[in-house]
């Protein structure tokens, strides 16, 4: 909040907008646009380092109107190009010659989108390493010594104490480590498992996992969390519900289901005729992964959640393999 607090919002918000309504070409306004919105930008390196929902909603604010502001422009610059070609006497009926522009691929589209949700609710996106120690991806995560995703035919070992991380969790035991809470992070990232390709499997995937530590946190906050993050990437229609499970970091341990937005939540082929779809695994963090990083379970208590990228992918467009998304074939990520 302190470095979002050192600026003054609204002159930032002022200056920006008089900026992109300079712009003379679209040259300019791309110029602008990227100054003032790009990923190197003072807004969007405001926006990472955000750890609270006001700051969240601020900066948010402010990106949706310059946002609006560049489209504004941009059709003021088509118009005037469109009056002045006409006014030359060039016919601008004329089909020009076609640009192929390239663009972001699918999983990169998704994964700044779930970014810019958590964002929007106050969360710190936390880019982490791929690599990690047993203790960060297995021991911090009180996983069982015999567990099955500690052997060598499930894990990438680089040596005896270090792997390609399984999944993002490692990223949540080095912030709570390196920070005192309160914390809402959000890690997505590539994670590794030996798994051999096929429609469902692949030994490279993309997840995002979700941590909150608080005083007072429930599992309310844990489902209305859920639930904002369904909606917004598959509509504010959708239900979302809670069944118990088991995972060696949380307890009690949820998995959550979402209303199948293909039929509704009346049942057809996609959600097995259930009215559901399957999406991840959730819970209350274990209070013995609170005293593995140091923080005292009757002081602090937070939830955690992990989905994976490429699924989302897969039932938002009606992929029926995710080995699509890495073979680049331009006639599947062109449709995107």
């Amino acid at each position: 909040m302190d470095s979002v607090a050192a600026v003054d919002w609204a002159a930032y918000e002022d200056e920006a907008i008089a900026a992109i309504r300079a712009a003379l070409s679209e040259a300019e306004l791309e110029e602008a646009r990227v100054r003032q919105l790009g990923r190197k930008s003072d807004l969007a390196q405001a926006l990472r380092g955000v750890r609270d929902r006001e700051s969240g909603m601020l900066l948010n604010g402010i990106r949706s109107r310059l946002e609006a502001a560049v489209e504004e422009r941009e059709a003021d610059l088509k118009r005037l190009a469109f009056e002045a070609a006409a006014d030359s006497g060039v016919d601008v009926t004329i089909p020009g010659t076609p640009v192929v522009r390239g663009h972001l691929h699918l999983l990169t589209q998704i994964r700044r989108e779930i970014e810019d949700i958590f964002l929007g609710m106050g969360y710190e996106v936390w880019d982490g390493n791929e690599v990690a120690t047993v203790w960060e991806n297995f021991d911090a995560l009180t996983t069982d010594p015999g567990h099955p995703s500690r052997s060598i035919n499930d894990t990438f070992y680089l040596d005896d104490q270090t792997v390609l991380r399984t999944h993002t969790s490692p990223d949540q035991i080095r912030a709570m480590l390196a920070r005192t809470p309160p914390i809402y992070m959000v890690s997505p990232g590539r994670c590794y498992r030996r798994d051999t390709p096929d429609a469902t499997h692949s030994p490279i995937f993309l997840q995002v996992e979700c941590l909150a530590v608080d005083r007072g946190i429930t599992l309310a906050d844990l489902q209305g969390t859920v639930l904002q993050y369904f909606r917004t990437l598959f509509g504010q229609e959708r239900e979302v519900r809670m069944r118990t499970s088991f995972f060696p970091f949380t307890e009690p341990s949820v998995e959550f289901d979402v209303t199948c937005f293909i039929c509704g939540g009346r049942g057809c082929d996609t959600c097995k005729r259930s009215g559901w779809i399957e999406m991840g695994g959730a819970g209350w963090v274990d209070p013995d992964v609170f005293r593995n990083v140091n923080l005292d379970p009757d002081e602090w208590s937070g939830f955690a959640f992990g989905f994976g990228i490429e699924r989302i992918a897969m039932l938002r467009h009606g992929l029926p393999d995710l080995r699509a998304y890495w073979e680049n074939d331009l006639r599947v990520l062109g449709q995107f």
